[in-house]
């Protein structure tokens, strides 16, 4: 499933699921479903959490091996919290490769 984490935009055409909040899109990362995610990072007031809460608990769940990674794509516009999410999946990304080899 694709999951498509924004606040305010509209959903773009070719995804599953929605989360407004981080807490929202962790309990669908829990699931075990989401084979893609497309990361803002600004969700509204500060109990949303942000995008880059959700990067840390993949990455945090890639280092216990409790997580398929997902592909993965920012749309935000906050080039702080842009760098930060990727330098996050980046870093699940090479955990996940170290239990593969």
């Amino acid at each position: 499933m694709r999951l498509y984490l924004d606040d305010v935009r509209p959903t773009p055409e070719g995804f599953d699921l929605r989360a407004y909040t981080a807490q929202e899109a962790i309990a669908y990362l829990k699931a075990g479903t989401v084979t893609f995610i497309s990361f803002d990072h600004d969700l509204g007031p500060p109990e949303a959490g942000t995008g880059y809460d959700v990067a840390c608990w993949i990455e945090l769940a890639a280092v216990g091996e409790d997580i398929v990674v997902p592909t993965w794509d920012v749309h935000s516009d906050n080039p702080v919290g842009r760098m930060n999410i990727i330098r996050a999946m980046q870093s699940a990304e090479k955990w996940e490769q170290q239990y593969i080899d």
